[in-house]
């Protein structure tokens, strides 16, 4: 047999791998000294049989030794001798202790029970009896016992609190990991509130800590009144940046007027009355609310601090004004559009303001729908940054539109790339919304004041529900109430960012400016038609001949604006004449003529066609407010039959 050779085995130096943190650091454990290492051990032994195991021990060194010497013999040996069990000093210790608990245990039962144990007064001496100082006493000795008892059961629950702080405590982290971005920075948990993960480029850092709450509060209401129920505290609280403190929200409104634009001021968010109040809520807020608060203030200013940059660089015609928390855009002459930063901050329990927030701003000036515009466009510019368009990024450039990827197979020109590479900026979308509201207002106040200045014929808007935000439509129906069969003069009028597009009956197309004087005089331009082709319409079911008809008539008085129409109607018999005039405030003016038998002789050998003979004819004006009749037409229908031979 080879020689035996000893192998020495020893622990690896590596330290075990106990927790990786979110940074990357390890944790080690580090290795059991010996003094852990017998603790151990000791905890691996079992002391329910020591006294079997102490006798076991002894026979069986007795039966290897084969020695069976006398009791007297082995006692003598044994006092010489060390003891063969190593932990007999323990076991003995601890049935010591067993005994003394025992007898202690005894003496308390035969103390509280006085059948053995009777325990006498000791004789003091008699002392004089005061009424009034032994009641006071009295309530003395009380109110010394009930403090004492309300002090132990304040005790009793701040350790309570103190043992479930840490379960709690766990919970809440669990509950605020899920929704926010948290690291561990040594012994300090950090959070992110800010929007780089979403492709924001705002300087700002976003970074919060994570707290325990301190007892020191709750400790002091509770011995304040100990009678009252407190409002439970969150044992997890969170420490944000000051200047993401408070409310803050983006104000947009449009202003008419440019001499009290530039000293207006913005609402503040509370009132004095609410100061207190918001004070409070503030001060027993939730870590939840208070992360959600920040994150919109900060959402906030990188939406303002975006705008005021791109009000900064774009070139507009009328250039926009950036005042301290304040940005003025020009939309039309006269109309301007402010987008201001509203921010609150509360310290040291007061309301800290900013310098933008007026009384001169009511509520109706509260444009909500182009607030809810400009966070949609911030928002869609996050989504952007983090979904970039197919393909991507193995077979075409990082970025590229699909439209460009697909340019040379589809042949695109040269102004075709040029438009995919323009891009409009909030500040332009955010203005093209406003002037499209502008113009559609102007245009519903300009329909809304012909309905109620023009009584005859009726007119009918009918607005679309689905719009754009820079693009809606109206169909107006002209009518006349009971002669809806003999015409209806279609409208469709288009309300675009700068300009309308308006497009009649017979399809043509109206480009109009933003001015409202041009919509009016093109609406009562088609009034006045729609009298006409209605008139003519009547005249043919009544068998009446229209002799001439024109658009633009250039007879008469100067029209303000526009010009006026015109129509003459024969009798079957040729014998009767009627004319009709509209000028450009649709106010009809009637005449008639009748037929002269001399003045047609004499006629009669020049003109050769019969229905050129009335034209010299004298006529006159009737008075149609006189008249019978609910409109224009129905008067006009008595007239043709009154004139009409049976």
């Amino acid at each position: 047999m080879a020689a035996s050779i000893n192998v020495s085995i020893e622990p690896l130096d590596e330290y075990h791998v106990q927790e990786i943190s979110y940074d990357g650091q390890e944790k080690l454990i580090q290795p059991l000294t010996m003094s852990e290492n017998l603790t151990k051990l000791v905890h691996k032994i079992d002391f329910s049989k020591p006294v079997d195991t102490v006798e076991e021990m002894m026979e069986t060194d007795a039966v290897t030794n084969g020695a069976e010497d006398d009791k007297t013999d082995q006692k003598e040996l044994a006092s010489f001798q060390p003891s063969l069990w190593p932990w007999d000093s323990v076991r003995n210790k601890l049935k010591q202790s067993l005994t003394e608990i025992s007898v202690l245990l005894d003496v308390i039962a035969l103390s509280k029970n006085r059948q053995y144990l009777v325990l006498d007064p000791v004789h003091q001496e008699q002392s004089t009896y005061k009424p009034l100082s032994h009641l006071i006493s009295k309530k003395q000795s009380l109110l010394n016992a009930s403090n004492i008892i309300l002090q132990s059961v304040n005790r009793l629950k701040l350790s309570q609190i103190d043992l479930n702080r840490t379960a709690d405590f766990q919970s809440e982290l669990k509950l605020l990991r899920q929704n926010w971005r948290l690291k561990k920075s040594g012994n300090i948990i950090l959070g992110d509130l800010s929007y780089r993960n979403a492709g924001s480029r705002f300087p700002h850092s976003g970074t919060f800590e994570v707290i325990k709450n301190d007892l020191s509060s709750s400790s002091s209401s509770i011995h304040s009144s100990p009678n009252s129920s407190a409002q439970p505290q969150n044992v997890l609280d969170v420490l944000i940046p000051s200047d993401l403190e408070g409310t803050c929200y983006i104000h947009v409104s449009i202003h008419r007027d440019d001499r009290t634009l530039y000293e207006s001021k913005l609402p503040t968010p509370n009132s004095n009355n609410e100061q207190s109040t918001a004070n409070h809520q503030l001060n027993t807020i939730s870590w939840q609310k208070k992360l959600e608060n920040a994150q919109n203030v900060l959402f906030c200013k990188e939406l303002f601090s975006h705008l005021a940059r791109e009000a900064v660089q774009l070139q507009l015609p009328i250039p926009a004004l950036v005042i301290g928390n304040k940005i003025i855009v020009t939309l039309f002459t006269g109309i301007q559009l402010v987008i201001g930063l509203c921010h609150s901050q509360t310290k040291n329990k007061k309301v800290i303001e900013d310098d933008f927030k007026p009384n001169e701003i009511t509520e109706k000036e509260h444009q909500h729908v182009l607030e809810h515009s400009l966070h949609q466009l911030l928002r869609e510019i996050h989504y952007q940054a983090l979904h970039q368009p197919m393909p991507h990024p193995a077979t075409a450039t990082l970025g590229i539109s699909k439209k460009r990827y697909f340019a040379g197979p589809d042949c695109t020109d040269r102004q075709t790339l040029i438009d995919c590479q323009k891009t409009e900026t909030i500040l332009e979308q955010i203005t093209a919304q406003a002037q499209h509201m502008v113009l559609r207002e102007q245009t519903m106040k300009t329909i809304d004041s012909l309905v109620l200045e023009v009584k005859d014929p009726l007119i009918v808007a009918h607005w679309l529900v689905l719009n754009t935000p820079t693009m809606s439509s109206v169909k107006l129906n002209i009518v006349s109430y009971g002669y809806e069969s003999l015409n209806r003069t279609p409208l469709v009028i288009h309300v675009k960012v700068k300009s309308l597009v308006v497009i009649g009956r017979d399809g043509r197309k109206f480009n109009l400016s933003y001015e409202a004087e041009e919509l009016r005089h093109l609406i009562l331009s088609h009034i006045s038609n729609h009298q006409m082709y209605a008139l003519q319409s009547l005249s043919k079911v009544m068998a009446w001949k229209v002799v001439s008809f024109t658009s633009n008539c250039g007879v008469g008085p100067l029209e303000k604006s526009g010009t006026a129409s015109s129509m003459s109607l024969s009798s079957p018999d040729g014998e009767r004449l009627i004319s009709v005039r509209f000028d450009s405030s649709n106010r009809p003016l009637v005449s008639i003529s009748l037929n002269n038998e001399e003045e047609n002789q004499e006629l009669g050998s020049i003109v050769r066609d019969s229905k050129w003979l009335n034209i010299k004819k004298k006529f006159k004006e009737i008075n149609l407010d006189k008249m019978e009749g609910r409109n224009f037409l129905n008067k006009m229908e008595i007239l043709i039959a009154s004139l009409t031979k049976p």
